[in-house]
């Protein structure tokens, strides 16, 4: 029936209106519009705008982690000059993480019942890997004997850039580690074993791996509940945070602390100044020549998105 109207027309130098069918022959070129093409452009449909106090407070979990690693560096410079004691570390680090794990505890239990009976189970192995963490204490001394302050301390440098670049900064639940999440982790701890291991006693080099998996594996699971939890909280921790790391450092190095402060005030504060003015550059298209994307039921959509 198409090819015969065609026809039809062509005998009498008429054209038929173009239609957006690839199935049927038509007197137009594969490349072809017409004028209605545009007529469903659309601009910057999904940008999101952003408001500065709550881009601000966002930007707090950057700031907390790049403060956490300072502290930590802070604690190993004053363990190796024997300024903190050994036992005054492990006390704190216990007495820190058993009231963080109560509080976090006292949150779950109040919206998962059944997490209570976890507790010993979660007990005994923590028990159990800090009591190997004690036994391998020796060995992780004696790791780097022969290798130079120097190589320790640009490869220490590599790997907490790489644990600032590839920690999850995102405030969606922690049951589940993603990959990013847990090579930050493990390039802390690698990092932390290296410090260690420039320790001259074997309770130093427990003391500072146990501060270490507290510091970097616990807490920010910590950090993350707080910032769900409350802004208030998540606010006074960064401020806590931040006063922690000036005062840890401040008599080690005061050039260190000047560009601490810079950096975490250009981060907080001119960082997110700058992203709301840069947003009237984007401009963002969408039209028919957009990839169709199916709708899928609620369950399905979850299915695949945890494959």
């Amino acid at each position: 029936m198409n090819s015969k109207r065609m026809r039809l027309n062509a005998s009498d130098g008429t054209k038929l209106p173009w239609r957006k069918l690839l199935y049927v022959k038509q007197d137009y070129p594969d490349n072809y519009v017409d004028d209605t093409f545009l007529d469903a452009l659309q601009k910057n449909v999904n940008v999101r705008i952003y408001d500065y106090w709550t881009t601000v407070y966002e930007s707090g979990v950057i700031a907390q982690h790049i403060s956490s690693i300072v502290i930590f560096i802070a604690v190993f410079i004053n363990l190796e000059q024997q300024k903190l004691a050994t036992n005054s570390l492990i006390i704190a680090g216990t007495l820190m993480t058993s009231l963080g794990y109560i509080f976090w505890d006292y949150s779950v239990v109040q919206t998962v019942p059944s997490y209570a009976s976890k507790r010993n189970k979660t007990a005994k192995g923590a028990l159990f890997f800090f009591a190997t963490l004690l036994g391998l204490s020796p060995i992780l001394r004696t790791l780097t004997l022969k290798t130079s302050d120097d190589t320790i301390y640009a490869l220490t440098a590599c790997l907490f850039i790489v644990n600032m670049l590839s920690h999850d900064y995102s405030a969606g639940p922690r049951n589940i580690i993603k990959f990013p999440g847990s090579l930050s982790t493990n390039a802390a701890i690698f990092a932390s074993v290296m410090l260690a291991s420039r320790l001259q006693t074997n309770m130093g080099v427990f003391g500072l791996t146990a501060f270490a998996v507290e510091w970097f594996a616990l807490f920010p699971i910590f950090r993350r509940h707080l910032q769900n939890t409350t802004q208030a909280g998540h606010t006074a921790l960064s401020i806590i945070m931040l006063a922690a790391s000036v005062t840890l450092f401040i008599h080690i190095s005061k050039a260190v602390v000047f560009i601490y402060i810079l950096g975490i005030t250009f981060i907080t504060f001119i960082c997110p100044a700058w992203l709301i003015r840069i947003q009237k550059y984007k401009n963002e298209i969408h039209g028919p020549w957009d990839e169709a994307q199916p709708k899928l039921q609620p369950s399905r959509e979850k299915y695949y998105k945890h494959r």
